[in-house]
């Protein structure tokens, strides 16, 4: 049996180091979902194109991305950009943008792959009212398209959280930092990381299920 000390599991270590990290994680995971749902439409719209000259560059940094770890992403934008714009940029703002532009590759096949969900015939039928493309889109598409996909992309969401633990690699404050620094400070390491295990595993098991009952009432209403 482990030698643990559960006297560091109190709340005056959770408000001193853990909450300022969970802060932290969590508006890390609105933006990046944000940004990465924005950029990911008009990269799926891209894909969906018949210009070669749309498709191709959508293609190559959706595929690109996606071959690339996102800690490997993390480091390249931190360490490289420096030297290209001849300043440093901070740690908070390097993960901002990074998770961004990762996430939006994935987000642009969940969306591709929710837009070519609605029958053809909508489309047409849209078309034959004299709809643009964008009002096509805009009104008809898109929004059937959004709700087929909302639980995939909560989901999405869910893993985008669990990988903000990533941005550790170039110093910023998230969740599992202040647990790492209260276990260090406090010479408690393992219950530090074990109780790190815990908070990630209830909160993304909690939001799963929710997604799941979302999912569920989704497709008890189609």
């Amino acid at each position: 049996m482990l030698d643990l000390d559960f006297s560091f599991y109190n709340w005056a270590m959770i408000s001193d180091f853990v909450l300022k990290g969970f802060y932290f994680s969590l508006v890390l995971t609105l933006i990046a979902t944000l940004g990465g749902i924005v950029l990911g439409t008009l990269l799926a719209l891209m894909r969906l194109s018949e210009k070669p000259f749309l498709v191709w560059p959508a293609l190559v940094y959706v595929n690109g991305m996606r071959s690339i770890p996102l800690v490997m992403v993390i480091l390249w934008f931190f360490l490289l950009v420096p030297l290209i714009i001849g300043q440093p940029i901070g740690a908070e703002i390097s993960a901002v943008v990074t998770f961004i532009a990762f996430e939006a590759a994935y987000f642009s096949e969940i969306i591709r792959a929710g837009i070519q969900s609605i029958p053809r015939g909508q489309v047409m039928a849209g078309e034959a009212l004299g709809m643009t493309y964008a009002q096509n889109m805009r009104l008809v598409v898109l929004p059937q398209a959004f709700r087929n996909m909302l639980p995939v992309m909560l989901t999405q969401t869910i893993i985008l959280f669990q990988d903000t633990s990533l941005v550790y690699a170039i110093g910023a404050y998230d969740m599992l930092k202040g647990f790492e620094t209260a276990g260090k400070l406090f010479g408690r390491p393992v219950e530090a990381y074990l109780l790190a295990a815990v908070v990630y595993f209830v909160i993304c098991y909690s939001l799963s299920r929710l997604v799941r009952r979302l999912h569920q009432k989704i497709a008890i209403i189609r």
